[in-house]
């Protein structure tokens, strides 16, 4: 229920915010477009305090940083090597072209890394599946569906079509949540959602056009942890 939830809600503030859209003036959609990146870019800095930075003898202490950094390395590699990236945009831009959907290729794929990427994500979909307990995801849905607003209202209707993803992705982890909740915790989890909310600043970052980092290259640096974890397993 709690991934249903989520989708219906990208869905309707996705209409909302197209429908919003044609009464915003140019300066004030640019306005809310910075809005949007500094709240993205908190939120991903937010995220990786809260993942990767615990309090030990009453002193800060991180963790993970080799391992993030060697994921990244490689994880861009790949995304380059297999120019991922561009083959998405360029994907994202004939359906745009196709079916003359406005933005559709920037809304949609910014939609996707925003609500695919991130603990809620993981956890409430786990959550949902394995304790029945929704109560995450329909937190993520609202501020999801807030989001989308803003998304449709600043960058165009494709964000609505981030919904399959979601759909896809946390409906697959609600399913598999008796098989991945003992491997998806501990430090695992936390080095996952680190790196997530890495490229959710990154999104951020990109908003604001202080940066144009190919963000959907950097997801290959996901794999890496489970990589990692899956070695340590045998050794």
């Amino acid at each position: 229920m709690g991934t249903i939830v989520n989708v219906a809600f990208i869905i309707m503030g996705s209409l909302i915010g197209s429908l919003l859209k044609k009464g915003i003036q140019e300066k004030y959609r640019m306005a809310i477009n910075n809005a949007v990146g500094l709240a993205v870019c908190v939120i991903g800095m937010y995220g990786i305090i809260t993942s990767g930075i615990t309090i030990e003898n009453n002193t800060l202490k991180s963790h993970y940083e080799l391992l993030i950094v060697i994921s990244l390395i490689l994880g861009v590699l790949i995304g380059e090597k297999l120019n991922f990236d561009d083959k998405l945009n360029n994907l994202s831009y004939k359906i745009e072209k196709r079916f003359k959907l406005t933005g559709f290729a920037k809304s949609f794929i910014t939609g996707s890394l925003i609500y695919c990427v991130g603990a809620m994500a993981i956890v409430g979909s786990i959550n949902d599946g394995l304790l029945n307990d929704p109560s995450i995801l329909y937190v993520k849905a609202i501020l999801d569906g807030v989001t989308s607003i803003i998304l449709a209202a600043t960058m165009g209707i494709g964000v609505i079509f981030s919904a399959i993803p979601v759909l896809i992705y946390q409906g697959s982890l609600t399913l598999l949540s008796s098989y991945l909740s003992e491997v998806l915790q501990g430090d695992l989890l936390s080095q996952l959602c680190v790196l997530g909310y890495i490229l959710v600043l990154c999104l951020g970052l990109n908003f604001l056009k202080i940066t144009k980092l190919k963000v959907a290259n950097f997801l290959f640096a996901l794999l890496i942890p489970i990589i990692y974890y899956v070695i340590t397993l045998f050794f």
